[in-house]
């Protein structure tokens, strides 16, 4: 019998330990507040916004499936906004209604896809400003990956923030395997390489 070698796993991205020597303590702790705040808002609400946003990423296609269920299953719903993707990453793919038919969209009505690729989270932010100011949208939820919520939430928030606007903001994790890799890097979003979770001790 032949052995199959398998190639190695890759690692997350992950925040060493020694880049917090220097942080302050009172800056750890507003992090850790923000956190805190982010992952207790109640998901429930997320039933009765105005629009769902799903920053894309990473070739996460996940993010978009769980946000068409969202949108078809929510007829009270005004808005679908999807914005772009770096080009650079390994798995992009442009952003089409084509793409978003492929994983299950029919209602197009209110669907509203980033033209321009957005190079980074800071790109989708500003863009999803412009647009929930632009189409007069009273609140959304953020649909994104449980590992990334945090970042993409507090981004959002900032330009919300920059851009002088007030809008309530639910975030909506998509629900993920904890050992799933990353498209784009091949790593867990949560795991640093120990392999599948199990159940039995």
């Amino acid at each position: 019998m032949t052995s199959v070698s398998r190639p190695p796993r890759a690692l997350p991205r992950v925040v060493p330990a020694e880049a917090f020597a220097d942080v302050p303590a009172d800056r750890f702790l507003a992090v850790l507040e923000a956190v805190t705040m982010v992952l207790t808002l109640p998901g429930r609400a997320a039933e009765r916004v105005d629009a769902l946003v799903v920053p894309t990423g990473q070739g996460e296609d996940w993010r978009l499936a769980d946000a068409i269920r969202a949108w078809e299953s929510g007829p009270t719903l005004r808005h679908l906004l999807v914005a772009g993707t770096n080009p650079a990453e390994r798995t992009y793919r442009p952003l089409t209604l084509d793409r978003l038919r492929g994983l299950g969209l029919r209602r197009v009505d209110g669907v509203v896809l980033q033209a321009e690729p957005a190079t980074d989270t800071g790109r989708q932010a500003r863009w999803i400003v412009d647009r929930v100011r632009g189409l007069g949208i009273d609140s959304l939820a953020l649909v994104v990956s449980p590992y990334h919520l945090v970042r993409v939430y507090l981004t959002v928030l900032r330009a919300c923030d920059d851009g002088g606007l007030r809008v309530p903001m639910v975030p909506l994790p998509v629900v993920v395997a904890p050992d799933a890799p990353v498209p784009e890097t091949g790593a867990s979003g949560y795991l640093t390489g120990i392999g599948p979770v199990s159940a039995s001790r």
